[in-house]
């Protein structure tokens, strides 16, 4: 079979582009992770004015830094005609998916009735950032305007609602499921990077175990061993680090790289490798500890 006959792959595609910039990412340096002069904002789609979610949001941040991006607005071809505005000539897309709902029916085996039942199925869609277009600036001024907050008081805010309990002492940071308790370094000895701030290395450290209590059996009941067996732990930490991220970028602190990220690199790709689909899982589960969290901010 001709590689032109083959028929494309969405969850392929978007985990080799992944996998690419896992590898080429630097020693510490993650796809993810944002210095201040990028945005670090979730991605925003330019249509419907809103984030996207999942696994999109580390596809479409891994083509942000691979191609120095500062805009977190994306959309289609079509999308930014309509804002009057033109994809320059020889701009190459970024992929993004999105599931649509087929109906069909099917035969009861027991009855012999028919069935109504639905199947979901990914379909890719290729968009540009606004750094692509000509005419974007018109469009920026009518956006909404981020509403203005001090990052450290709303992820003081942020972290109180959760009601975690959080115990400062010690020389680790971890979630204790045994317990209930996530215990983090006492604040003043964290230390900053040429990125990241002492306060945001703190914030962003608490993220990634809140992420972790937020898939015990009384919150999310987040259990990857089914699907995962034995990567279940690296999937996990995966899941961690991508929902921190997320957070960090709806409370608008950096995220801090650390030293033992290069040890997870390597088997968050032996599963991303083995497991096309491994990726979609984390970016879901993460996306979904991650919008949990948040919401519990708003309903406080």
């Amino acid at each position: 079979m001709s590689k032109s006959s083959q028929k494309f792959d969405v969850h392929q595609e978007i985990t080799n582009r992944i996998v690419d910039a896992l590898e080429t990412a630097g020693e510490f340096q993650l796809p993810w992770i944002r210095n201040k002069g990028g945005s670090f904002a979730r991605p925003v789609n330019i249509a419907s004015k809103n984030p996207y979610n999942g696994v999109n949001i580390v596809s479409l941040w891994v083509s942000a830094q691979a191609h120095d991006y500062p805009s977190n607005l994306w959309g289609t071809y079509r999308q930014w005609q309509d804002q009057g505005c033109q994809v320059r000539k020889g701009e190459k897309s970024s992929l993004v998916v999105f599931y649509k709902t087929l109906q069909f029916e099917q035969q009861n085996e027991q009855s012999g009735e028919l069935e109504n039942g639905e199947r979901m199925f990914a379909r890719a869609s290729w968009v540009f950032n606004a750094a692509q277009v000509e005419g974007f600036d018109a469009v920026e001024q009518e956006l909404p305007e981020e509403p203005a907050f001090d990052p450290v008081a709303r992820a003081e805010a942020f972290a109180a609602t959760t009601k975690a309990v959080i115990v400062e002492g010690g020389d680790k940071a971890c979630f204790i499921p045994s317990q209930d308790m996530i215990r983090m370094p006492e604040r003043r000895r964290f230390t900053g990077t040429q990125t990241t701030t002492p306060v945001e290395a703190f914030y962003s450290t608490l993220c990634h175990e809140l992420v972790h209590w937020s898939g015990a059996k009384s919150r999310l009941d987040r259990d990857l061993s089914g699907r995962f067996g034995s990567d279940s732990y690296a999937v996990e930490e995966l899941i961690a680090e991508l929902g921190a991220a997320f957070l960090c970028g709806d409370l608008g602190l950096a995220l801090e790289p650390r030293a033992d990220h290069a040890c997870y690199i390597k088997n968050w790709l032996s599963v991303l490798k083995n497991d096309k689909k491994a990726v979609f899982t984390a970016a879901s589960k993460a996306s979904q500890a991650a919008n949990w969290l948040i919401n519990r901010e708003s309903a406080a």
